[in-house]
């Protein structure tokens, strides 16, 4: 099954570090800048990724400026033409999909952006050819579909993994957006998924107490990108 989704179907490990090109330096940053910026990184990505009530209030002054140039860069490489290209192909059938679970378009959109590399980097069949699973979702033996192998990264007990995965294969991507609907709708594990509407956190925090990821982070990755997609200018 896909409950522990593959890094490498994903892509990347966060929406911000593949779509930001982080800033050499802050205002006034001067000595020890180096050696404080990781720390400021993490806390400004925690920040936009779970968009806390109260969390900017908690930001040093130093964060606060980072998070502002961290979300122009962000909304600028969302607003590319090839991540625009992906949204406005795939966006229908998020929408038909998104319709069967309750759940905003943009929040299925998200998903497959995020577990695709927005279209970058598929799941290949051994010949080559597009196996059209965006969503990450592994073939287990009730499974008769294709088949496509990829290396993966699983988290067990919180640590990396690499193992070779057996995932879905579809003729298309109507094919791939209608089984991930009927999993999400049919799956008890998921319930709490369904029927939130535009509620993204609720969405993603239902996907990963359901055991849909391994990354102990997705929840959040998830929840963040789709606030990147709704800050992103049409």
């Amino acid at each position: 099954m896909f409950t522990q989704r593959s890094e490498r179907v994903a892509g990347f490990d966060s929406p911000l570090r593949e779509s930001v090109a982080l800033p050499l330096h802050l205002p006034g940053g001067g000595a020890g800048f180096a050696e404080q910026f990781s720390g400021l990184r993490s806390e400004v990505e925690r920040f936009i990724a779970n968009g806390e009530p109260g969390a900017a209030t908690q930001l040093t002054p130093e964060a606060w400026r980072l998070k502002q140039q961290l979300q122009s860069a962000e909304l600028a490489a969302a607003a590319s033409p090839e991540r625009q290209a992906f949204l406005d192909e795939m966006r229908p059938y998020a929408q038909a999909a998104a319709a069967k679970l309750g759940v905003a378009p943009d929040i299925v959109l998200a998903q497959a952006a995020l577990e695709s590399g927005w279209g970058r980097k598929p799941l290949t069949l051994a010949d080559g050819g597009n196996s059209h699973n965006l969503f990450g979702i592994k073939a287990d033996s009730r499974w008769r579909g294709g088949v496509a192998a990829a290396l993966t990264t699983e988290f067990v007990g919180g640590q990396k993994q690499s193992r070779v995965e057996s995932f879905r294969a579809y003729p298309n991507y109507q094919a791939a957006f209608d089984d991930y609907a009927s999993l999400l709708a049919s799956n008890p594990r998921y319930h709490a998924a369904l029927g939130v509407g535009g509620d993204a956190q609720a969405f993603a925090k239902a996907l990963a107490s359901g055991g849909y990821a391994s990354d102990p982070g997705y929840a959040g990755k998830l929840a963040g990108l789709v606030a990147q997609l709704r800050r992103t200018p049409r």
